[in-house]
C-alpha cells in the first residue's frame, strides 16, 4: 500500500522495529487525517486491501468481545455445579 511504503520511508531512520513503534506512528498518523482523507485511503486499495483491513478489524473485534463476555475463560468447579 502506497501509504504505508510512504509513511515507512518518511520515519524509518526513527524506527525500533517493535509493535509499540507501528502502534504510536499509526495512532499519531490517524489523529492529523479526517474521515474524508481516511475514504480516499480505502478507495485507492485494492480490494484484497479491503477484505485484509476489514477481516482483521472484525476478527479483533469478536476476539474483545469474547474477551469482555468471559468466553473461553476456564471455570470454576463450583461455577460448573451452578449450571447444572
Amino acid at each position: 500500500m502506497k501509504f504505508i511504503d510512504d509513511l515507512y520511508e518518511f520515519y524509518k531512520e526513527k524506527l525500533t522495529g517493535d509493535e509499540e513503534d507501528a502502534v504510536a506512528l499509526v495512532l499519531y498518523t490517524l489523529q492529523e487525517h479526517s474521515r474524508e482523507d481516511l475514504m480516499r485511503l480505502i478507495t485507492e486499495m485494492s480490494d484484497e486491501e479491503v477484505y485484509q483491513m476489514v477481516g482483521q478489524f472484525l476478527i479483533d473485534q469478536l476476539k474483545e468481545k469474547m474477551a469482555r463476555e468471559g468466553v473461553g475463560q476456564h471455570r470454576s468447579p463450583e461455577d460448573k455445579e451452578r449450571l447444572h
